[in-house]
């Protein structure tokens, strides 16, 4: 029998080096340059957003700062109500800044303007307002138990004993089966 000559697979010619792999790296390099600078332009080109938290307290009582958008790593916030705070991020990629101030004890009451400074004196601003009321900050409980009636203490001392002498029932009857 005779033998078959093997396919053999069509030559092809040798491959020119073109451009076109160039080009595609250039257009890919470029459009990550372009995609990280996007975010810190429109950061810059928005102005900044602040809130203070509660809006109203009493004398004494703590407020939470945040301001965002500022394109910074570092903000100061000064306010008649309290001492200056300096604002920092949470973590390296936080793009908002927090903090915290006590307002004084003897702060008079009614609207008080809270100036956030992105980046320090100089920098980005924006204000908003911090009502103070009249009165002291309650401790201990942080103001949220006010006063309670005797009604009030009877129900709830009342509905304790049902609760105990209900637990002790079950206890009991299973001890019996």
């Amino acid at each position: 029998m005779p033998a078959t000559p093997l396919a053999q697979p069509p030559a092809t010619a040798p491959r020119s080096r073109s451009a076109a792999p160039r080009r595609l790296m250039t257009a890919a390099a470029a459009t990550l340059v372009i995609a990280a600078a996007t975010p810190a332009t429109l950061a810059h080109a928005a102005s900044p957003s602040a809130s203070v938290s509660p809006t109203t307290v009493a004398p004494g009582g703590r407020v939470a700062l945040n301001v965002e958008g500022c394109g910074t790593k570092v903000a100061r916030v000064t306010s008649t109500a309290f001492n200056e705070v300096r604002l920092t991020p949470g973590n390296l990629e936080a793009t908002n800044l927090f903090g915290s101030a006590t307002v004084f004890s003897n702060a008079l009451p009614g609207a008080h303007r809270v100036t956030f400074e992105c980046g320090g004196p100089g920098g980005q601003s924006v204000t908003v307002s911090l009502q103070v009321t009249p009165g002291a900050a309650r401790g201990g409980t942080g103001g949220s138990v006010g006063s309670m009636s005797t009604t009030q203490i009877a129900v709830g001392a009342a509905l304790a004993v049902t609760a105990l002498a209900g637990g002790v029932w079950v206890l009991r009857r299973r001890a019996a089966a």
